[in-house]
């Protein structure tokens, strides 16, 4: 059994027997951002493109949840469906203007679409301007399972981020992923082997934000509220602190530091706004002393032991 597989079935026997010992909305909260950090990874880790405006999204996607779910009265499965499909066309429509330049030119396109959309979401009627859209209803999923229930609720989130994730594994695998990999490590070089770079690149682009938004909407549920904090551009600069603690550029690195980012702001939450320092701090030295990540630095370990 090969390594990946032994860590994928650890990371599904974690997410499934630690409800027993650590807070389930906790556990939850990691798995909504472990996706988002995993479909930030497909897009950067893979395709070689550092968004800055991945926060627009998963808060967008929020709200349009929230919106469904509280005002439209649609069933949380029906609601999460309308919220990835407005990410979808969200990521769509800002993939067609970012995916025409690169380095640091695309970073800043991306970064000034999401700042048009936080202003959007302060200003238009339906997402309820700083106060946010609150008090959502978790519905019932399909009609029957009350998701008023933690354990229903936790098993949901589980099989979406499991889903999530799966579903990256294969477009990591497949041969559109390899094609993706070649386009990051010399595009030229693809191109004159007769692939269509902006094509690829644009439907890594709608596939992150897709999944990015199917984070969001699943938090928005989850914490009955969508907010502006999901779409602030602080949350853009978040996500990539946890992909490259984790290991930009490996399956469960995103995993591994939105578990640890998250740990850190929840327990570490007493010390106030030193919270971010302590962050910044802690980022500083995994830079500095794992360049890799942290799963990565383990990966290159376990190669040179075998080696």
């Amino acid at each position: 059994m090969s390594h990946q597989r032994i860590a994928l079935l650890a990371m599904v026997a974690f997410f499934a027997l630690a409800p027993a010992l650590i807070y389930p909305l906790f556990l939850m909260k990691v798995m909504c951002f472990a996706l988002f950090a995993c479909a930030f990874n497909l897009l950067i880790g893979y395709g070689g493109l550092l968004s800055f405006g991945h926060a627009m999204f998963l808060g967008f996607a929020g709200y349009v949840a929230a919106h469904a779910a509280k005002v439209w009265g649609f069933n949380p499965e029906f609601a999460i469906l309308a919220a990835v499909a407005a990410a979808a066309l969200l990521g769509l429509g800002t993939g067609l203007i970012a995916i025409r330049r690169q380095g640091i030119y695309f970073a800043m396109i991306t970064l000034a679409l999401a700042q048009m959309v936080f202003f959007f979401c302060v200003q238009a009627p339906f997402t309820g301007g700083e106060d946010g859209i609150q008090a959502v209803p978790r519905g019932r999923l399909l009609g029957l399972f009350d998701l008023g229930s933690v354990t229903n609720m936790y098993v949901l989130v589980f099989l979406i981020f499991l889903g999530g994730f799966l579903l990256i594994y294969r477009i990591i695998q497949s041969p559109f992923g390899q094609v993706l990999k070649a386009i990051r490590e010399n595009e030229p070089r693809a191109i004159s082997l007769g692939y269509d770079a902006e094509r690829y690149k644009l439907l890594a682009f709608i596939l992150s934000a897709t999944l990015a938004g199917l984070a969001g909407a699943t938090k928005a549920i989850v914490f009955q509220l969508a907010s502006l904090t999901d779409v602030h551009w602080t949350m853009s600069g978040e996500v990539v602190l946890m992909t490259l603690l984790g290991g930009m550029g490996t399956i469960f690195g995103p995993v591994v530091g939105a578990f640890a980012i998250i740990g850190l702001e929840s327990y570490l939450a007493g010390f106030g706004q030193w919270v971010t320092v302590i962050t910044g701090v802690i980022f500083v030295v995994c830079v500095l002393a794992f360049r890799r990540g942290i799963v990565g630095e383990l990966g290159a370990w376990w190669a040179s032991r075998k080696s």
